[in-house]
């Protein structure tokens, strides 16, 4: 997408405080929605063709986006990449229903995470579901003692910007795309 003037921001992962978001979270998850990882669910084959056609399906409506990868391509770019961490995949689950996921990915050579994705699939949006994935994973972050998270979003992605700002998420000047 050339000529886009990325909207890049970063959250300094120590400064963090989910507790003004835990009734967020509670509400998320006392409705029956239950979050986990990639990891604790499974990193099958299976259930990574499962995260592919629920991450094409979410990324649809993001401005500017074009066609999805094909199943080779999202395998080469996003599974095989060496930053690709099953435990940092928070998949949001409904009944049966893979309704949402949060990708953080890291490289272990620097000290940041990456948000790669967030999204909801249609019929759940508006519940608080993205905030609670991404609180989990921000947690993981910590877990992992990252310093900062970074992300990137068109500008017009006004529902995700405005998310991410909610977290605490600034402004950032670093170099994009290179992470």
């Amino acid at each position: 997408m050339a000529g886009v003037e990325w909207i890049k921001l970063e959250l300094d992962v120590a400064s963090f405080e989910s507790d003004g978001l835990q009734t967020d979270v509670e509400r998320v998850t006392t409705s029956g929605i239950v979050l986990t990882s990639l990891e604790d669910l499974g990193n099958t084959t299976d259930n990574r063709y499962r995260m592919y056609k629920l991450n094409a399906e979410c990324s649809a409506d993001i401005p500017g986006r074009g066609e999805f990868h094909s199943w080779d391509e999202y395998q080469r770019a996003r599974l095989e990449a060496v930053s690709f961490d099953p435990s940092g995949v928070i998949l949001a689950i409904d009944g049966d229903q893979w309704i949402g996921m949060s990708a953080l990915s890291h490289r272990e050579a620097v000290e940041y995470g990456f948000a790669e994705m967030t999204g909801t699939v249609r019929s759940h949006r508006k519940r608080g579901i993205a905030i609670a994935m991404k609180v989990s994973g921000i947690a993981y972050a910590k877990e992992l003692n990252l310093s900062t998270i970074r992300t990137v979003h068109h500008p017009g992605n006004d529902a995700m910007i405005g998310l991410n700002r909610r977290l605490g998420f600034v402004d950032a000047t670093w170099d994009y795309p290179s992470r």
